[in-house]
């Protein structure tokens, strides 16, 4: 008897999150997901995460309906599962814990079943009062851990004794889960750290535990990952299929039912679990239900690639494109190779939080900005982002290691904070400190004359800027629209004469026109780009 292996199907999250960018219709891919589930796909990640925030700000759509027409079309007992992150729940920052139950309140009422919930920073600190509401609001609690590999020569973490004690620190802080997942974001773990880290945490946890894998194939790494945690004790592992499937987004499905072939495992396939070959034609046909529902998006050529430099700078999957558009767009993207490079020092002196969201960005947009300083003949470390900066200072939790002391009195000064254990002795969540959200957000609807309910107190609590609200742009009809789908309706763009420094355009015909939201440290530009062919 072969060994059951349960998967996650992640094409409709972190496959829309990696590929592009979270930012795709609901009407465009429901009809893939009934197929799935006729096909007899039983387990979706069905929102959280990007999936939240990309939809007011990008899709003009609202996440709370989309998560019940997810419901809806897959029926009653599909397992439909949301990613969260931490104290910040769904949203940048972190969070008032008003705001923290608010979020497993309002998932549980729009159909979700179980919500894995990260922290970058590996701070069981902040994952104890998110777990227990999670549990409270009748949801599966699936806590993480979140792994990487570290830069070249860097150690004192992101090793298996590294994970084993992050894994025991969850077990001793009592807090409640009904499923654990190691997290790699940017595929990046070694597989035989993989393997040993696994073989730790199920002689930890016992035979029955569920014990899951989440990881991207942006660096070729992902399949053989999940080989080696299977075979260390994993019994669960998230997969994406055709065309949300492999390089920034989750291993293949086929590819790893394949990899499987002459093993003593086996997928469960099939309705209820079981594994069952017959399921594969019908897996095949929701693939091509989804081929042709995103027939008309642009999937940018970096998303469908390996890209082994991130081996040494661990860039998300869910993140590179993002940040590759960005630098197109601002006519920098000749600087990438020295980003990856500069991120690199970023997570060598940053104290080794794991490259997830927030963190991800803050290593990035910390590299980008060291870079164009650095272009401009000015010091590396010139401009501190606010983002790094308070990281470093302790404002997100405590990082694995103590992070550079050189950087730390930069952020410090830059940012006009002192560390956090200095400013706030004794407080070991950072959500302590926030003043309840709640209040502000219903006194917010209220002087917008909009209604005072408990989705909308959420969508304006988690979508606050500095430039803004977000979410009270939504509900009063200012919806942006920035969806990487090409446009067959768009206006013919006028050609320009032909010169020794311009593209002779006479005879092209344009394929469409896309808007774009770039964004980098609290701003954002709207990009508009006309494909010509």
């Amino acid at each position: 008897m072969k060994k059951k292996i349960l998967f996650q199907d992640t094409s409709f999250r972190d496959g829309f999150q990696s590929i592009f960018g979270a930012r795709v219709f609901m009407k465009d891919f429901m009809p893939a997901v009934e197929a799935a589930a006729a096909a007899g796909i039983t387990h979706f990640e069905a929102g959280g995460g990007a999936r939240f925030q990309a939809l007011y700000q990008n899709c003009g759509e609202d996440a709370f309906d989309m998560m019940d027409t997810f419901r809806k079309t897959v029926g009653p007992k599909a397992r439909l599962q949301t990613l969260a992150r931490g104290i910040n729940v769904v949203a940048l920052a972190p969070q008032p814990y008003d705001m923290i139950k608010l979020h497993a309140d309002m998932f549980k009422k729009h159909g979700m079943t179980r919500i894995r919930n990260f922290d970058a920073l590996n701070d069981v600190n902040n994952l104890i009062y998110s777990g227990k509401c999670i549990t409270d609001a009748g949801l599966e609690h699936e806590v993480v851990v979140t792994m990487m590999e570290l830069p070249l020569g860097c150690s004192g973490a992101h090793d298996p004794e590294f994970y084993e004690k992050v894994l025991r620190n969850i077990l001793d802080a009592g807090v409640p889960f009904a499923s654990v997942c190691f997290k790699d974001a940017s595929g990046t773990a070694n597989p035989k750290k993989v393997y040993e880290t696994f073989k730790r945490a199920r002689k930890l946890l016992g035979d029955k535990a569920e014990l899951r894998i989440h990881s991207h194939e942006t660096c070729g790494n992902g399949l053989y990952q999940y080989i080696s945690a299977i075979e260390g004790g994993a019994n669960g592992i998230d997969l994406a299929r055709k065309p949300l499937s492999g390089g920034t987004s989750q291993p293949d499905l086929f590819a790893m039912y394949h990899a499987l072939k002459g093993t003593d495992y086996a997928l469960a396939l099939g309705e209820d679990g079981i594994v069952d070959d017959n399921a594969i034609p019908k897996i095949m046909e929701a693939n091509n239900i989804a081929v042709e529902g995103l027939k008309d998006y642009n999937f940018p050529p970096e998303a469908l690639q390996t890209t082994t430099d991130v081996i040494f700078s661990p860039m998300p999957g869910g993140a590179l494109t993002a940040n590759t558009l960005m630098m197109r767009e601002t006519k920098t993207f000749h600087l990438y190779p020295e980003v990856i490079k500069n991120m690199s020092e970023c997570v060598r002196r940053g104290g080794f939080a794991s490259s997830v969201t927030p963190v991800s960005q803050f290593y990035f947009q910390q590299a980008y900005v060291n870079t164009v300083n650095k272009s401009k003949g000015l010091d590396t470390w010139h401009k501190m982002t606010e983002g790094y900066g308070k990281m470093l200072l302790g404002y997100q939790g405590k990082t694995p290691c103590e992070p550079d002391p050189a950087l730390v009195k930069i952020a410090s000064e830059q940012l006009g904070l002192k560390p956090f254990h200095e400013a706030h002795p004794g407080i070991k969540c950072a959500a302590e400190i926030i003043e309840p959200g709640i209040p502000q957000a219903k006194k917010l609807l209220q002087d917008n004359n909009l209604p005072v309910n408990d989705e909308n107190i959420f969508i304006v609590g988690c979508l606050q800027t500095k430039g803004g609200n977000k979410g009270i742009d939504f509900l009063k009809g200012n919806r942006h629209i920035g969806v990487p789908k090409k446009d067959p309706n768009a206006p013919v763009a006028a050609a320009k004469p032909a010169t020794a420094a311009t593209v002779n355009t006479a005879g092209m015909k344009p394929q469409g026109t896309n808007t774009y939201r770039v964004g980098l440290n609290g701003q954002s530009w709207d990009v508009q780009v006309t494909t010509l062919k």
